[in-house]
Parts: structure tokens; C-alpha cells; sequence
């Protein structure tokens, strides 16, 4: 079975109708996740308002379907950041991630930064740590809930992050427990900007282009090792273009097995009914894995 995730547009060629319609057809064919691109054409919402908004509908809900928001360093400070994704993951009872693209500062964190600089590696190195800190800074297992005794949570448990850094300082914690699946995924996507090590130390999936599929699993797993993790506890995911579904159909389960590859993330070359096409006669050839948690549908390992 492969991680299937399919992107999802929502602008000026989807519109949020278009958007349910793919939601029913990808919960319906199994489709692990759908990734809701940040900055489309004509997108006036932020994604997370979007994968929200798709993720209430009927279809969705009675599904296993997974959300993947997608977010720069740029303009976003982590600590609002690291709230939305992980009030987002509690909501769909953990089946979300967070793609986060390499990018600049923001106005919250750039102030206070004590080295800001333009090395968008170290940026992103840092915010994944302050991300994943937040994510588990309120374990479950700190919720009280006692409206009689008027006690919340037990604070002991609750853990500020107080992370300082070149780019960013944050305290923490978050002010809501983390999810059931310990956190949303982090996804890192730009292998050529943060280099493999980089990756290796934070992330939970990884989504190439098709150039860099000969070599990613033996690059990855090295870079693993030096992080002291497990090669299971990262997925490897090839990004396609498909400009021709049922040509590159046929293809794609040799492409998977033969290289190491964990899944495949498909893009479509145009609107709703170039997703659809994809929907329908790619994903039945890729058996895709679904299961409660996203974590568990992308088979690894369970958060620390």
C-alpha cells in the first residue's frame, strides 16, 4: 500500500463548490491526504480556513481522509502557527499535517530575533524545533476539567518551551492539549534549500521531485543515521505532474517499489475535472493506505 496525497487549488480554478466535490471523490477512492496549497491563483483564504471548511463536510467526516496545510516561515510567527495546526489536528481527531515551505521572517519574531539573518536552512531548522515543542507542550494527560473543583489542567505537566535562537525566541506553551496522534505531521518539501540533514532532525515526511528520486531513499536513510533515527520514521514522497493521468498511471507502481518511495503526491494539470480524472484512474492503481491517525496511514513510528 502507498501514501497517496492529492493537491488541492482552491482559487480563481476551484472554487470552494469544486473543492467539496474533490473531497467526496478522494474520500470515496481512498486518497490518504489532500494537501490545500497556501497562495493559489485567486485564494483569498488562508488554507487552514479552506482545509477547515472541507474538512466538516459530510464526506470527509465519514472518512479516513487526511489534510495536509500547507505554510512559509514567511509572515507566519511559529507560536500562531503551531496553534492553528494543532487546534486543526484535535478537530479532524489527528489527521492533519503541516507543509512548511522555507521562507523569510514575519513581523512578530523578526523584532526580538537576535541574529535574523537571510539563511532560509537555519530559519526553517529552527522554526521545525519550536514547532514540534509546541506541539507536545500540553500532553493530554494535563487535562483536568474539573468545573467543581475550577481546575483546567494540571500545570505541573505543561511544559513552557523557552527556545532561543538565531531567528526566533518563544516561550510557549500552547494553551490546548496536543492531538491523538501527538501533533500534525511536519512535512519538508525543498530538499535542495534545507539539505537532507536538516531534514533528517525534524521532519516526518519528505516530498521530492522526480530528479532526485535515483538517490533520495540512500540519502535520506544516510542522513537519518547521523540524526540517530530510524529510516521508519520518515516517509519518502515523490511529487508528480499530471499532465497525462493514464500514461503516468501505469508507471507509478514500479516507480514506488523500485526506489524506496513511501507514496506519491500527485498534481493535477488544471481544474476540478483534471483532479477528478486523476482521482479516478491513478489511485486505484496505487492501493492507498488509509487508517485512523495520519501518522498511522503514513506508517511510522509513534511520536515521542
Amino acid at each position: 500500500m502507498s501514501i497517496i496525497i492529492v493537491d488541492l487549488a482552491a482559487g480563481t480554478t476551484i472554487s470552494p463548490s469544486d473543492a467539496a466535490d474533490i473531497t467526496k471523490a478522494a474520500a470515496d477512492a481512498g486518497v490518504t491526504a489532500i494537501r490545500v496549497l497556501d497562495g493559489a491563483p485567486g485564494q483569498t483564504l488562508d488554507a487552514s480556513v479552506i482545509a477547515s471548511y472541507l474538512a466538516g463536510t459530510d464526506a470527509a467526516v465519514q472518512s479516513h481522509l487526511g489534510w495536509i496545510l500547507e505554510a512559509s516561515t514567511s509572515h507566519n510567527a511559529p507560536m500562531n502557527l503551531a496553534r492553528r495546526s494543532n487546534s486543526f489536528d484535535r478537530a479532524t481527531g489527528g489527521r492533519a499535517a503541516l507543509a512548511l515551505r522555507a521562507g523569510d521572517g514575519d513581523e512578530v519574531s523578526d523584532p526580538v530575533a537576535p541574529k535574523p539573518g537571510s539563511d532560509r536552512s537555519a530559519r526553517w531548522d529552527e522554526y521545525a524545533q519550536i514547532l514540534k515543542g509546541l506541539w507536545t507542550s500540553f500532553p493530554p494527560a494535563a487535562l483536568v476539567g474539573d468545573q467543581n473543583g475550577e481546575v483546567f489542567a494540571e500545570n505541573t505537566r505543561i511544559k513552557p518551551l523557552n527556545f532561543e535562537g538565531d531567528h526566533y525566541r518563544v516561550a510557549g506553551p500552547l494553551d490546548g492539549p496536543t492531538s491523538p496522534q501527538g501533533g500534525p505531521l511536519l512535512i519538508a518539501d525543498d530538499v535542495d534549500t534545507l539539505g537532507w540533514d536538516v531534514i533528517a532532525r525534524n521532519a516526518d515526511v519528505v516530498v521530492i521531485d522526480r530528479k532526485a528520486v535515483p538517490t533520495a531513499d540512500t540519502d535520506l536513510s544516510a542522513a537519518l543515521a547521523r540524526a540517530g533515527r530510524p529510516r521508519e520514521s520518515v516517509a519518502l514522497v515523490v511529487r508528480v505532474d499530471m499532465t497525462e493521468p493514464e500514461a503516468v498511471a501505469a508507471t507509478l507502481p514500479a516507480l514506488v517499489a523500485e526506489h524506496g518511495l513511501d507514496g506519491v503526491e500527485l498534481v493535477a494539470a488544471g481544474g476540478k475535472d483534471d483532479v477528478l480524472a486523476l482521482i479516478a484512474e491513478v489511485v486505484p492503481t496505487l492501493l492507498p493506505s488509509t487508517d485512523a491517525t495520519l501518522r498511522s496511514a503514513f506508517s511510522l513510528t509513534p511520536s515521542a
